[in-house]
């Protein structure tokens, strides 16, 4: 497994992701659509994932979903200085990725259900194709989470549930060694994967007949990233350079996929046909405090800097949604949401390999039930990223890793489409 990869591309089977850093909150075509204001009104199979205490309250046997989502990255431009004084030009690759997921919720037996959805929670992919390309070449990230659940009914009001999560992550990271003249002439490419482990919890309180409360959490997870890397580095002149394989061998790397807590409260209007859900989300990202990589044996010069820690001090995250759902008619139900995503990421210690920002989510979709057992549903999610800007002296990263520029034109585009069948 080469390793480094994971250490920021822990940001999701996406990148820029669809949350702050590098997570990915939409899983479905419901989340999609409602910009993750789906807690305190998840109903579906998908229930089993946003809330599994609610979806003791699904209606009739049991349910499946499954959906795949298109994600489109746009390039991210960069404008900046080298450490002359020069101003320079450079920007990623666009990126493309199909993402799909799977929920599923038994039968009643007796106050209890019993779920299972497998998704893909975070994800990251940066390639710099200029200067950049010294720090971040490639940095890409896949994750996949089992997530059994179970909920349990005390009365028509009050339910709770939780699950095991099981993840895999795997990663990739390439620094391009002939990239920039003003950094170390030495290159990295690693791969890794790891399977590890946290939980989730969920509370549901129906306190009127209108209005539904809910409070859910998920466990940090550690990712144990363990494999192996190759670091050369340029080793005498000539065209092209001779270069040289200085360490060949085990690398290892823990990175945080956070824990997070959601607060949320869904209204019913209009007898039922309306409903508005409000949504506070708290991501404690505060436990990526530094990326540390280790390997089997001491790095020899000129590559030792490989080894030394790089500090993140990031900061816990909060995240503001709005979705409403309405039931135009038997068949036909819309949504559409609204989402405010705050950034981890302090100026002081933003890098190339994930330069994230502040971010407004704007969500709309439809759901059209067939049959009483057969539903579909589609719906799009467009994240506008803040430009972000650094000036000399805001970072303080050590050179030559400075970043001082402008990174602009960051978004996300998702397009989710999904099935339901309810088993009668």
């Amino acid at each position: 497994m080469k390793k480094s990869a994971l250490f920021l591309a822990m940001a999701a089977v996406s990148a820029q992701s669809m949350g702050a850093a590098y997570k990915i909150p939409e899983q479905s075509v419901n989340s999609t659509a409602l910009s993750g204001a789906y807690v305190a009104n998840a109903h579906g199979p998908d229930a089993s994932y946003y809330n599994p205490a609610a979806m003791v309250f699904n209606p009739g046997g049991a349910s499946l979903e499954v959906d795949a989502t298109f994600i489109k990255l746009s390039s991210i431009d960069f404008t900046g200085q080298d450490p002359l004084g020069t101003a320079y030009t450079d920007s990623t690759k666009a990126e493309h990725f199909l993402v799909p997921t799977i929920h599923y919720v038994s039968p009643a037996v007796g106050n209890a259900r019993f779920g299972v959805s497998v998704v893909s929670p975070s994800g990251l992919s940066k390639r710099w194709e200029g200067m950049n390309g010294a720090f971040a070449q490639e940095f890409t990230l896949k994750t996949v989470e089992i997530n059994p659940t179970a909920g349990y009914r005390f009365n028509d009001r009050l339910a709770i549930g939780g699950g095991l999560r099981i993840l895999y992550s795997s990663g990739k990271v390439i620094s391009n060694k002939f990239a920039n003249p003003f950094v170390m002439p030495a290159g990295r490419d690693m791969e890794g994967d790891s399977w590890d482990f946290g939980y989730n919890l969920a509370l549901h309180f129906k306190a009127t007949d209108a209005i539904d409360l809910a409070a859910t959490y998920r466990s940090k997870i550690t990712m144990t990233e363990e494999g192996d890397a190759t670091i050369d580095a340029i080793v005498g002149p000539g065209f092209p350079p001779p270069t040289a394989v200085l360490y060949k061998g085990d690398a290892s790397v823990d990175l945080p996929l956070p824990a997070a807590l959601n607060l949320a409260a869904a209204f019913d209007f209009n007898q039922g046909r309306t409903t508005i859900e409000l949504v506070y989300e708290r991501t404690f990202w505060s436990a990526y405090d530094e990326l540390d990589f280790n390997y089997a044996s001491t790095l020899p010069p000129p590559v030792q800097g490989f080894d030394d820690p790089i500090p993140k001090h990031w900061d816990d995250s909060n995240t503001f949604r709005l979705g409403i759902t309405h039931q135009l008619d038997p068949k036909w139900t819309l949504m559409g949401g609204l989402a405010y995503d705050e950034t981890p990421v302090p100026k002081a210690y933003l890098g190339y390999e994930l330069p994230d920002s502040d971010a407004w989510l704007f969500s709309l979709g439809t759901r059209y039930r067939a049959s009483d057992a057969f539903s579909v549903g589609a719906a799009i999610l467009y994240d506008v990223k803040d430009e972000v800007s650094l000036t000399p002296g805001d970072s303080r990263l050590d050179p030559p890793s400075t970043v001082v520029g402008e990174f602009s034109n960051a978004s996300a585009f998702l397009f989710t489409l999904g099935v339901e069948y309810r088993f009668q």
